[in-house]
């Protein structure tokens, strides 16, 4: 049922992502065009200057992103959106916003790879780099919706954890639900949820803008607003100057990890469908999951106790869930948009526990149900 205040409208799926933004108090964003996420930036254009908020299309994603970091230590919250090549070319600068503890969100609008790869078809080739595309040790929040109603509300999701957590959180689409119109239910400015980083409370002289709470998150001052302090991409002490302690080093790289390790039941969103007397568990994540879930409706009607884990999540990781479905399952099916990038993942969390298959696709076209359920069914008479 629609609540009477929400507006429905039929939306792509880039648009809604947009409007997500906006909805979550978005007003900076710098990009440059790319396919297939050039329409969050048109969207941002014609919307940001009409509530007072600021879109730069820059030079390239290089400086996009530093813009980004630039807007969002004022206090502005910040987003910026692209695909494979320009996500390669923006990861220095997610790199700085994770030691920096900058919140922004960064939208991935997958498409087929590497390099220029292919600018119109899907693909799920970014996970991977979504966790691990810098260097170094430091955790990554990564997102992946599945619909076009989802991804508004998924992005509203990606900016308050970024704001709650200080941190970058990757938004990954890809082309199909970036591209797809469908049925979004917009709630009202009073009905969502908004987070906003902790202000510091002590005063300007006594400020240590790298001092976590307990929930090992700092509070974090606007540059502006008189609170001074130092911000480097060098590992730092608490007051943000440079440093080679090795106790202060191996501090800040542990609080970064433990910061998004602590809350992990907080940020981990998984769906689960049929999944309880289950023998098979199908386990996916985007577009492919729509697809996944038609597949154990065709399974059942088989007689095939087949159900599905969707990780809307993807990192952290839901090591426990897939642990525990591990235990109870005779087989579990990883269907991706790539050659079994998520897939290694299940196999470690399973522990062994029951058999992991993978069934990847590349070439530019969509998983659909009928593959899917051939491959539970060939698996099955194994």
């Amino acid at each position: 049922m629609t609540d009477k205040n929400e507006t429905v409208k039929i939306l792509q799926g880039n648009e809604a992502c947009v409007e997500g933004a906006l909805l979550a108090g978005v007003r900076f964003f710098a990009g440059y065009p790319i396919t297939p996420a050039s329409e969050i930036a048109e969207g941002m254009a014609m919307r940001l200057p009409e509530l007072g908020g600021v879109f730069m299309q820059m030079e390239d994603e290089i400086a996009s992103m530093a813009a980004v970091i630039g807007a969002s230590l004022t206090g502005v919250k910040a987003m910026t959106a692209s695909s494979g090549p320009g996500i390669c070319l923006k990861q220095e600068n997610i790199g700085f916003a994770a030691i920096t503890e900058v919140p922004c969100v960064i939208v991935n609008a997958q498409r087929g790879g590497p390099s220029t790869g292919l600018p119109t078809k899907p693909a799920q080739g970014d996970v991977m780099q979504a966790r691990w595309g810098t260097h170094g040790d430091h955790p990554m929040i990564a997102l992946a919706p599945s619909d076009v109603n989802e991804i508004l509300h998924i992005t509203i999701t990606a900016i308050n954890f970024s704001e709650k957590y200080r941190t970058p959180v990757m938004l990954l689409l890809d082309e199909v639900i970036a591209h797809m119109r469908e049925k979004v239910n917009i709630p009202t400015n009073e009905e969502v949820e908004i987070i906003d980083r902790k202000k510091p409370t002590l005063d300007k002289e006594n400020f240590l803008p790298y001092k976590a709470d307990q929930d090992l998150v700092p509070p974090m001052a606007n540059f502006g607003s008189g609170y001074r302090y130092h911000v480097t991409g060098l590992i730092h002490n608490e007051k943000g100057y440079p440093t080679a302690n090795t106790k202060k080093i191996d501090q800040l790289l542990r609080r970064l990890t433990n910061k998004i390790e602590l809350h992990k039941k907080d940020i981990i969103i998984e769906e689960k469908f049929l999944l309880d007397d289950a023998r098979i568990a199908v386990i996916a994540y985007g577009s492919v999951a729509r697809a996944a879930q038609r597949t154990v409706k065709l399974a059942r009607e088989k007689g095939i106790k087949a159900g599905l884990l969707k990780l809307v999540t993807l990192w952290p990781f839901s090591d426990d869930t897939i642990n525990q479905l591990a235990g109870q399952v005779d087989l579990i099916l990883v269907p991706e948009m790539n050659l079994g990038q998520m897939v290694r993942e299940v196999q470690r969390a399973a522990e062994g526990k029951c058999r992991v298959v993978s069934y990847g696709r590349v070439d530019g076209e969509l998983i659909n149900p009928m593959e899917i359920l051939s491959k539970i069914e060939e698996e099955s008479k194994l």
